[in-house]
């Protein structure tokens, strides 16, 4: 078997998973706590940088088979030659690679990349409602990513429709980072104290206009990208070389346009007042940590309040109980 084209992924602790506060991602960790533990396999559709392998190993994780190893196949790396041996469903004399190693789960990412001569042999080596054991059989959990429309391939003719309904007897789709803002908060808490003791150094504190320029980025590289950008502002200590990205995004303008040739005294002062007063939500959320019963405190108002300017404010759109 190949090392160079399968990893071996260590069970890890429950601390390095940071989901979210958004309705989406609680919805889909209430979704994963429930498939985990059965068996069925599961598809997790997104863009690059979503965290979709992430959300792999914590279905893992939480399954029955989480004391065993989940296998994890770079499926862009694979091809009809070496696939099944690869994955150890046949070496060519009749027995089985993976009677020495069975993993719990096995992980394909990007199953989209596999060619039609892989996907044949997977096709063949997973179950269609049959569970007695067979030479090529792969008995592991199956979990699945792709960050491409699997529908389009499939109408394509880029990829089995058949293999398609083996793969997603559960598809969870997961949200880009710019669908849940108001989970940036929480991701960089994270990714700040993650890299701080992974670097030795102390956890820094970011200005409340580090993070209103993280709110208003777009995040096309989501949730890679934010970590990364984190990243460099540890390593470098300075929040204003790190942030290239965001530095160079163009801030949105949540004020209405005055035409020049009857500006309005009124219209000015009220655009000046909606944006000190989004200063002030983003500082206190900053201090708090995005507690948002603590921000309503210190800002003195009732916290139903203060979810309504969050939503005025597009912050926190699918959260307005």
């Amino acid at each position: 078997m190949a090392s160079h084209d399968i990893e071996i992924a260590p069970v890890r602790g429950e601390s390095g998973f940071v989901a979210g506060m958004s309705a989406a991602m609680q919805s889909l960790e209430n979704v994963v706590a429930e498939i985990a533990l059965t068996n069925i396999p599961v598809l997790l559709v997104g863009e690059s940088g979503t965290g979709k392998e992430m959300f792999a190993q914590r279905i893992h994780r939480l399954s029955a088979n989480s004391d065993a190893a989940l296998m994890k196949i770079a499926c862009a790396s694979m091809n009809a030659a070496n696939f099944a041996s690869e994955l150890g469903l046949d070496n060519g004399n009749g027995s089985n690679e993976m009677d020495s190693f069975r993993p719990g789960t096995v992980f394909f990412d990007e199953i989209s990349e596999l060619d039609a001569g892989c996907q044949r042999s997977l096709l063949y080596a997973l179950p269609d409602g049959d569970l007695r054991p067979r030479r090529g059989f792969l008995g592991a959990r199956v979990i699945s990513t792709t960050s491409r429309n699997l529908d389009e391939e499939m109408r394509a003719g880029r990829f089995r429709s058949e293999l398609y309904y083996r793969i997603s007897g559960a598809c969870l789709r997961l949200p880009p980072l710019r669908d849940r803002k108001e989970d940036i908060p929480i991701l960089v808490e994270s990714f700040l104290t993650r890299y701080s003791a992974e670097f030795g150094r102390s956890r820094p504190t970011l200005s409340p206009r580090t993070l209103r320029r993280f709110l208003d980025y777009s995040w096309p590289g989501n949730i890679r990208q934010l970590g990364n950008v984190v990243k460099k502002i540890v390593a470098l200590g300075d929040e204003n070389l790190a942030l290239p990205e965001a530095a160079a995004a163009p801030v949105e303008v949540r004020t209405q346009p005055v035409e020049t040739r009857s500006y309005s005294l009124k219209a000015a002062a009220r655009a000046a007042s909606r944006e000190a007063e989004r200063g002030m939500i983003l500082e206190a959320l900053a201090r708090t940590r995005w507690n948002r019963k603590r921000a309503a405190q210190e800002l003195q108002i009732s916290y139903k309040s203060l979810l309504y300017k969050l939503k005025q404010i597009g912050l926190s759109e699918s959260q307005t109980e």
